[in-house]
Parts: C-alpha cells; sequence; structure tokens
C-alpha cells in the first residue's frame, strides 16, 4: 500500500512539473502554480491515480512571508482598515442571500449543502461543519474546491486586464541572499507555528501558526525578510497541484452538475467582489488592487500568493481575508442552527 501511494505522488509530481515547464515554454503566467494546476487537472479528470503531497507546507510558508510583512509600520496603518473591515459581515451576509438560493434551485442541492457550499469560508472548514450537520460531502467539497480553482483562473485575467496589473513582482529574493541564520529562524518558527498552532486547536493551524510567530519575530528587530524565492515557488507547484488533484474520482454526473453550478457560482462570486472593488476604491477605502484581492473569496493562501506577485500590499489583502475567514467559521454555525429553528416542522 505504502509503495503504491509513493508511486502514485511520484507521478503526481512529474506530471505537475511537466505542467511547469510547458508553461514555461509558453511563457504563460505563473508557471509554477498555473503549471501543475492545469497538468493534474487534466490528468485527474482523464482518470489519472493521482495523489497529493497535501498544502501543509506550502501554506506554513506562506505564513512566514505574510508574518514577515507585519511591521510598526503595519500596525500603524490597522486604524486605517477598520471601515473596509467592518464591510466584510455585510459582504458575507450578500453572498449567502445570494449563494443559498442559487444552489437550492439551480444545482438541486438540500438545504444544508446549500448552506454550506453557499459560505465563503475555508474549503476544509465548510465542509467539516456541513458534514456535521448532514450535508453532502462529495458536493460540498466539489464546490469548494472549484471556487478555488476557478478564482485561480479568473483572477489573475482581471487583474492583468482591467487592473493594468503585471504578475512578475519577485515573491522574495533567492536564498543566496539571505543569511543562513535567518533561514533557519523562518523554518523553526514555521514548525514551532504550525505544530503549536495544531496543539492548541487554531483554525488553519498550518498558515495561522507561523504567521502568528513570524509576526513577533518580525516586530522584535529578529526577522527582516520574506522566505527565499525557492521556497514560495515551491509554494505555488504544492498549492497548485493540490487543487488539481482534488478532482480525482470526479464523473460526468458530478462534472456536469456539481462543478459547473460551483464555477457559475464563482462568477457572480467576482461579479460581487468586482462591485465591492468599485465601493471601496470610490469612497477611497483601498486601492483597486488591494480592494480587489482582499473581497474577492478565495482562499487566504491563494490570494496571498497573488497578493504577491502582483506587488499588492499584501497586509491590507491578508487582514480583509482573515477577517472573512473567521467571521464565516464562527457565525457560520451559528446562523445554521438559527435558521433550523425558524423552519416550520415538517
Amino acid at each position: 500500500m505504502a509503495h503504491t501511494l509513493l508511486f502514485r505522488r511520484g507521478m503526481t509530481v512529474l506530471i505537475a512539473a511537466a505542467g511547469v515547464a510547458v508553461f514555461l515554454a509558453l511563457h504563460l503566467p505563473l508557471p509554477f502554480l498555473f503549471g501543475p494546476m492545469a497538468a493534474s487537472l487534466v490528468a485527474a479528470l482523464f482518470g489519472a491515480p493521482l495523489a497529493g503531497l497535501g498544502p501543509v507546507a506550502a501554506r506554513s510558508v506562506l505564513g512566514i512571508a505574510i508574518g514577515t510583512s507585519v511591521t510598526p509600520a503595519l500596525i500603524a496603518e490597522l486604524p486605517s482598515m477598520v471601515a473596509s473591515l467592518a464591510l466584510v459581515p455585510a459582504y458575507i451576509v450578500v453572498i449567502g442571500l445570494i449563494g443559498v438560493p442559487f444552489f437550492r434551485r439551480v444545482c438541486g442541492f438540500d438545504p444544508v449543502t446549500a448552506f454550506y457550499a453557499a459560505m465563503p469560508g475555508g474549503a476544509a472548514d465548510m465542509t467539516i461543519f456541513g458534514q456535521e450537520a448532514g450535508a453532502n460531502v462529495r458536493q460540498l467539497s466539489l464546490v469548494h474546491v472549484t471556487r478555488l480553482m476557478v478564482i485561480m483562473v479568473v483572477a489573475p485575467i482581471i487583474l492583468v486586464n482591467i487592473y493594468g496589473v503585471g504578475l512578475t513582482h519577485p515573491v522574495g529574493p533567492p536564498a543566496s541572499d539571505l543569511p543562513v541564520p535567518e533561514m533557519l529562524i523562518m523554518a523553526v518558527a514555521a514548525l514551532v507555528g504550525w505544530k503549536g498552532g495544531e496543539r492548541i486547536g487554531l483554525f488553519g493551524a498550518a498558515i495561522l501558526g507561523p504567521l502568528l510567530v513570524s509576526a513577533v519575530l518580525s516586530l522584535a528587530g529578529i526577522l527582516h525578510l520574506r522566505p527565499p524565492r525557492e521556497a514560495l515557488l515551491a509554494a505555488q507547484f504544492l498549492i497548485g497541484m493540490g487543487i488539481g488533484v482534488s478532482y480525482v474520482g470526479v464523473t460526468l454526473r458530478e462534472l456536469r452538475n456539481t462543478v459547473t453550478g460551483g464555477a457559475a457560482f464563482v462568477l457572480i462570486l467576482a461579479a460581487l467582489a468586482g462591485a465591492v472593488t468599485e465601493l471601496v476604491t470610490l469612497t477611497g477605502l483601498a486601492p483597486p488592487v488591494e480592494g480587489f484581492l482582499a473581497f474577492i473569496p478565495g482562499g487566504q493562501a491563494e490570494m496571498s500568493m497573488l497578493a504577491l506577485v502582483s506587488g499588492a500590499d499584501l497586509s491590507f489583502v491578508v487582514v480583509h481575508h482573515l477577517t472573512r475567514i473567521l467571521v464565516v467559521i464562527l457565525g457560520a454555525p451559528i446562523l445554521f442552527r438559527l435558521m433550523r429553528r425558524a423552519q416550520p416542522p415538517g
């Protein structure tokens, strides 16, 4: 069994690496992210027995990258974000009011599955909450993976063609330019933050644990630089491959109904994100690119990576996504129980 899993993982890495090579040869954007995602997705849909390595290490690298961006200057800027952060709960409510009827009437989901499919939280968190409430776990996981995948395709297109942003900003210095002691401190911070976060039950421990530890070290003047470019490119590779591998075993029926419905809903979300971006831009609450990346409901790891390669204000984007995830994780189960109690018997 172990040899079979090792073979499947090795084949998956080779397919993902081939995707990188194709994207590099064709000069396509974000080759280390989109190459593995596209190659793994196509292979999965053709029935290849792929197996992911898990995105945990990738998320820990991003956690360090985000945490080292927390500086005294950022802390001084936090009060200026209060007004835009106040829009996050209302934004989530609007998404729910549109999403739940969409999944009920258009996709034919049961009420529980429709509710958790519409919630723009973390894919793993919403799937777990939905499972506990009796949702269709397969439909739920496919919808949220599709949300991440489509947003990762649509968001760069919007950034380039509407906002005129190039996605070639260096994600970090090469390892040869970083002091070895600082890289060792980063590695220890990632491990301690990840495992320590899991031990205390921190949600999203793989990214938030390293983020918190590295933020403290950054504010203390111990860390001064982001992780090396090679680590961030490896994180892109693992994230892209993980999204593609999530489609292993998808049937034609699921592809036609669940995946297509999830993709259509993401286009609605993109339109909503565009409207909110206009609002925060016109009111002076955020620059256009930061506003768009802060309010498009993708995964925090994926949106952080887009912020890095677009040269956007990483801290502004991350603070808003963390707020969204926190509001959904804390509020969704409570709101669901209230809705169930409000339903008439039968």
